[in-house]
């Protein structure tokens, strides 16, 4: 054979390798190393990608993720796992990832960073959308974490928030919270939300669950004026029972972001998670291209909120929402 003929032979094996190798195998264990790519300076990383659940917050952050790396022009195999809510299953996903031969590992939301940190040691491991990454147990401190982890915060303004509900509903004297008591993140959000409504003069009640089906439930059995869902991935995965709830007793619901607004909450102020989940991906460019150390990179936060207003929805719970509101909001949901 022609050695021009043996060149075209082997170029059309190494392509048919990298289409095998883009596909992985779903478990955690990367394929490839990147050779074969036909461009030998050009490096194919491996990341594990593990969240706790599918719902659009999470769903946004992860593709933001994805795009940050991709506009940063980085070859990048990915092997996704989901524990759809399951925490014995993060943790099974966690120890898969740790015996792979990722170069990093994103954790998607709180119960899936503490499962991955305890269980990946060794590699970068990036989080996002976790409220308090210190009080998780994550990091040492926000500004030096310490170890192989760091990441992005959602942590939101709890007071802001419920603030919007006395905007809508002056006469508010109690506020219902359904949230998960398996979640670190929630209890956190609970009691940032306690005290907020001392300041505001109203009171909190809670009922907590421990899976999306008992959140219809949950929030049938809380007597109040209106209801503050927090960033608690249990809850807003099963968003539309907590929102059956609302309608049903014509009471105003808030949450904590912007992608349950969308889908029949009246307002928040609220995190861009596909912008969260990029600046998480620009973290993640500086530690595979530029050598960063974890440790010393502080956890980030996004600082640039979001009024989002559904008037829609605040008709179908019996509410009118303030001129002033819709005046000063950055994103009517029409």
């Amino acid at each position: 054979m022609k050695r021009s003929s043996l060149r075209l032979a082997g170029a059309a094996l190494a392509a048919s390798a990298l289409v095998l190798a883009a596909c992985g195998d779903g478990n955690g264990e990367p394929d490839t190393d990147g050779a074969g790519t036909g461009d030998e300076e050009r490096r194919t990383y491996s990341i594990g990608i593990t969240q706790i659940a599918a719902h659009p917050s999470l769903d946004a952050s992860r593709e933001g993720f994805k795009d940050a790396l991709a506009d940063a022009g980085l070859d990048v195999t990915y092997y996704e796992q989901n524990a759809q809510g399951d925490q014995p299953t993060a943790i099974s996903i966690a120890s898969g990832f740790a015996a792979a031969d990722h170069d990093l590992v994103l954790a998607i939301a709180t119960p899936t960073a503490q499962a991955a940190a305890q269980a990946i040691t060794d590699i970068p491991l990036l989080f996002t959308a976790v409220t308090e990454p210190e009080g998780a147990g994550l990091v040492d401190s926000w500004e030096a974490p310490g170890g192989n982890v760091t990441g992005t915060s959602d942590l939101n303004p709890v007071g802001d928030q419920l603030s919007l509900i006395t905007e809508l509903a002056p006469d508010v004297e109690t506020i219902g919270i359904v949230y998960s008591s398996g979640e670190v993140n929630s209890e956190i959000q609970v009691e940032l939300a306690r005290e907020a409504a001392t300041e505001l003069g109203v009171e909190i009640e809670v009922a907590t669950v421990t899976n999306s089906s008992e959140v219809q439930q949950a929030a049938d059995s809380l007597d109040v004026d209106a209801f503050y869902m927090p960033t608690d991935n249990t809850v807003v995965a099963a968003f539309e029972s907590l929102l059956q709830v609302a309608e049903s007793k014509s009471v105003p619901l808030v949450t904590a972001d912007g992608e349950s607004v969308g889908r029949g909450a009246i307002a928040t102020y609220g995190v861009d998670y596909h912008k969260l989940g990029y600046q998480t991906g620009q973290m993640a460019v500086r530690i595979l291209e530029e050598g960063a150390d974890p440790g010393e990179m502080a956890v980030e936060t996004f600082d640039d909120l979001l009024l989002i207003v559904n008037p829609a929805a605040a008709e179908r719970m019996g509410v009118e929402v303030p001129a002033d509101m819709l005046e000063r909001a950055d994103e009517v949901v029409e």
